[in-house]
């Protein structure tokens, strides 16, 4: 397995005239110093973020001065050149301005009577204020581990004092140039049996389970490891989590500003951060992805699967792989000793909020408690080293449970009598077809086959009708076409007649019998895509009219097929012009200048001006079709989502779209919003200007995407290099840099940061002034004009340009 390293965030850290070891009352520590720790591992002082004038005070480790571990003021920056780190009498840390304002204070015990309070930065990389010379951490009047930021150390705990009211848990930061408190959060949830949770706000995104003894319910195994120690405390006084490292390896957790949690330790031959382990694993890790009393199976298709003796809530959701819903108890308990339980093994508890334990009683007591208690629906062991030990139930729904791909734990979950006779009378089926005599094996496994056959066709009967009516529930006055239309159009489905294939299927040219032209997309069998995307297309196309949308004709459900019929483009879509070296030529500046505005009017009126407010989440230059005169008409929309009302954004629990083109947020969190197009769309624009594919580019002397190139030469002052030499000799070159400026606008990594469509066709279409652009998303790269000649780092892409369904980020 490859070693993957860890770009840290740049910093500018003023250089160092002074170093300090303590600092007393009367004493500052200012611009120019730091503060260092006896063993010179750790210091603390003013730094300033890549592309911020703010600064702030903060903590990074000697060796990695670049990646900053802790921050004091990072919701208050410095905006000015003067900072000053001042401990009063009192022992209250305080940093001023340059007007002696405090922006930042500890806000320790101030009633304690203190003689000698003095601040340290210790080898643990723990800033603290002590009393003189008591190093009792019990005693201390403040401490930065206390207050965690985005990184947790060896030795620093995440977790609640119930007497302190302290609550240590993981903030990220907003963004890689600002430190203040992002969206994300991981820490533990003391409700119920406490468990560790990753939250983007108030929602929780991933649930790390609670802890079984040696491990976090989540991790699939623990990891034999003789360098560091993990430690679990759940008392009256606190619950905590902490790990030490046993020999002089840096080592840390952090959390980025996009929710990824990440175990790091610092290799000293390569001199960066090195990747050990990540928080999230797969598609089950998706908070409640499968809905209440379910569990979810990665290695089953589907992977959501009802518990023994409960059945779906909606069957047609969960046909259509909508699992959300979950499912319910197909017997209501008889609330009592006729209750059984049906045994789970290898499992991720559920969530454990709603839950009950007792560290001292065995599972037969548990069983017992819980039988008593109406309200309960599933009991465990507490503690499952050495054959496990203590209780713990559930009481509601099960949520967020799986099947671990490691070692697991025994789940008992609650059923009526009835339904445990129902399993055990499946068993009993199971042991007499073993045993039977081979000729009577042979006479049912025939009646079943014959019966089978019968049941597929009548369910494919059953299905065609339910997909029907499905569509027909959209409200949409679309002509329904017959199949052998269809296959006398295209010569039954001719290769010949074949234009091309995307993620939903192929698509042939047809000729109706009135001569009409057409394009028929058929959905294939093994497409990605499924009645969803299909659904999609219908309801969205045949309600927005526009001339930059492309113009549904019709669609076709009939036995196992599932097809659109579309009006016939003859120059097919734009990637078959732009990333071809001889057709490209046909593209002078003013036809790509009209088919950059029409795409952008299209979006704009998907964004705004249509009356469904449509987010496309797939613009590439494939899904750009080209009519006779070369105008631009925006297709497929089967991965749409439809925004109501006041709806701004929105998270997903399928990643689905195309590398290259995807968003930042949305491709490593599921987040999306009108600014999720904005940015395929500047995507867009730059292939368009220089004739090459983003994910497919390299730079001879940088390992960079188009993306990351672009932005080099606007750093550099030579964005014209980036134009197509096709193009040849522009009278207009301005015109062209200009598209250039907004595609990078366009591209850059906060969304917030990108302008919405009403502005981009706004200045497309003027001269007026434009901001400069911050950073693209996916630039991992160095700044030429600091770090020339220095070597590049990057990952490893792929160009393959299908539409894809990808599991999210946290």
């Amino acid at each position: 397995m490859g070693v993957f390293f860890v770009r840290s965030f740049f910093i500018s850290i003023l250089t160092t005239s002074t170093a300090l070891e303590i600092i007393n009352p009367g004493q500052s520590l200012r611009d120019g110093e730091t503060l260092v720790s006896s063993s010179g591992s750790f210091e603390l002082g003013f730094f300033s973020p890549q592309g911020s004038t703010s600064k702030y005070l903060g903590l990074w480790l000697d060796k990695s001065p670049q990646t900053v571990l802790w921050v004091a003021n990072r919701e208050n920056s410095l905006s000015d050149n003067m900072g000053v780190l001042n401990i009063t009498t009192q022992g209250i840390l305080i940093l001023l301005n340059s007007t002696n304002h405090i922006v930042w204070s500890s806000n320790s015990s101030a009633s304690r009577n203190t003689q000698n309070p003095v601040a340290q930065l210790l080898d643990s990389g723990n800033f603290v204020v002590r009393e003189g010379n008591d190093y009792n951490p019990a005693k201390f009047l403040w401490q930065s581990f206390d207050h965690p930021c985005d990184t947790l150390l060896p030795g620093m705990r995440i977790g609640v004092n119930f007497v302190t009211r302290i609550d240590r848990f993981l903030s990220s930061w907003k963004s890689p140039e600002d430190p203040a408190r992002g969206e994300f959060t991981f820490g533990i949830d003391p409700q119920g049996y406490p468990q560790v949770l990753l939250k983007k706000g108030n929602r929780t995104v991933f649930r790390g389970g609670p802890w079984t003894g040696i491990k976090f319910t989540s991790n699939p195994r623990p990891i034999p490891n003789q360098i560091s120690t993990n430690e679990f405390v759940l008392n009256n006084q606190e619950v905590y989590f902490e790990y030490r490292i046993q020999s002089s390896v840096s080592s840390k957790l952090t959390l980025s500003p996009l929710g990824l949690s990440q175990s790091l330790t610092w290799n000293d031959r390569a001199q960066d951060w090195v990747i050990v382990g990540n928080g999230q694993y797969d598609q089950c890790e998706e908070y409640k992805f499968c809905g209440p009393n379910t569990r979810c199976e990665i290695t089953r298709t589907p992977i959501c699967v009802c518990l023994d003796g409960f059945t779906p809530m909606s069957p047609v959701d969960w046909n259509f792989s909508d699992w959300s819903g979950g499912c319910h108890r197909r017997t209501p308990l008889n609330c009592s000793d006729k209750d059984g339980f049906l045994k789970y093994t290898a499992n991720k508890l559920p969530d454990t909020s709603s839950s009950w334990f007792d560290k001292s009683i065995d599972l037969k007591e548990c069983e017992r408690l819980c039988l008593k208690n109406c309200s309960c629906t599933s009991y465990t062991n507490l503690d499952f080293r050495a054959g496990g030990s203590g209780c713990l139930i559930w009481f509601g729904d099960l949520i967020d449970m799986r099947r671990s791909t490691g070692d697991g734990q025994d789940v008992y979950v609650r059923v009526a009598d009835s339904e445990l006779g129902a399993n055990a009378k499946k068993r009993n089926l199971s042991t007499k077809l073993k045993a039977g005599i081979i000729a009577s094996a042979a006479a049912l496994g025939m009646g079943m086959l014959l019966a089978g056959m019968m049941f597929c066709r009548r369910r494919r009967n059953l299905g065609k009708n339910d997909r029907l009516e499905e569509v027909r529930k959209e409200d949409i006055e679309l002509p329904i076409v017959d199949l052998s239309t269809i296959a006398h159009a295209t010569d039954n489905f001719s290769s010949s007649n074949k234009l091309g294939e995307g993620g939903f299927g192929p698509v042939y040219k047809g000729i109706l019998i009135e001569g009409q032209e057409i394009a028929v997309k058929r959905l294939s069998k093994s497409s990605v895509q499924g009645m969803d995307e299909f659904k999609n297309e219908v309801k969205f196309i045949a309600k927005l009219q526009h001339r930059n949308l492309v113009k549904l004709l019709g669609y076709c459900i009939q036995e196992d097929e599932n097809m659109l019929i579309y009006e016939y483009m003859p120059n097919k879509s734009l990637d078959f012009f732009i990333f071809d070296q001889a057709r490209r030529k046909l593209l002078d500046w003013t036809k790509r200048m009209n088919i950059i505005g029409g795409i952008a009017r299209g979006l704009l009126y998907l964004h705004q001006d249509s009356r469904l407010r449509v987010i496309h989440r797939d613009i590439k230059a494939s899904n750009i079709l080209l009519d006779n005169e070369l105008n631009p008409k925006i297709s497929d929309f089967g991965l749409a989502r439809m925004f109501r009302g006041d709806e701004t954004e929105a998270n997903t629990h399928r990643v689905i779209g195309t590398y290259g083109y995807m968003s930042p947020e949305y491709a490593s969190n599921g987040h999306f919003s009108v600014k999720t197009d904005v940015f395929s769309f500047g995507v867009l624009i730059l292939e368009i200007v220089s004739g090459k594919k983003n994910r497919g580019f390299r730079h001879p002397d940088r390992n960079l995407n188009l993306l990351g190139h672009a932005w080099i030469l606007w750093i550099k002052g030579t964005p014209s290099e980036l134009i197509d030499e096709c193009l040849g000799y522009l009278s207009n070159t301005s015109e062209v840099l200009r598209c250039i400026h907004v595609a990078l606008l366009c591209v850059q990594q906060r969304p917030e940061d990108r302008p919405n469509m009403p502005t981009v066709v706004q200045i497309l279409c003027n001269e007026n002034p434009l901001p400069q652009p911050k950073q693209p998303g996916f630039f991992m790269g160095k700044n030429p004009l600091e770090q020339e000649g220095s070597s590049n780092q990057m990952e490893a892409c792929s160009s393959n340009e299908m539409s894809l369904t990808l599991l999210e980020a946290r």
